[in-house]
């Protein structure tokens, strides 16, 4: 997959999982009071998640040749991360 794609590809991902918390976040209206309170310390986590993986994104973007494969790994990573805490997020409400 050339640099082209995997942005596309990287920006397609972060849009999905955005669109996703915020589905997230209208069901919380809809929730007991025991679970908004999960709710909430986990969209913390998930916001800083979400912070840390737009930095990436914009390394990405921004990268030159020669740091093309750090900062592919740098998004990869913290792409993971993000959806681990997503993971952990969407498990409140099963």
């Amino acid at each position: 997959m050339d640099r082209n794609e995997f942005k596309k590809k990287a920006k397609k991902s972060i849009d999905e999982l955005f669109n996703k918390i915020e589905k997230l976040e209208q069901k919380k209206e809809q929730a007991t009071n025991d679970i908004k309170s999960k709710y909430d310390e986990k969209i913390a986590e998930i916001k800083a998640r979400k912070e840390d993986l737009k930095a990436k994104y914009k390394e990405l973007e921004n990268s030159s040749h020669e740091e093309w494969e750090e900062a592919k790994a740098n998004f990869n990573s913290s792409m993971e991360s993000f959806k681990e805490g997503f993971s952990k997020l969407a498990s409140i409400f099963k």
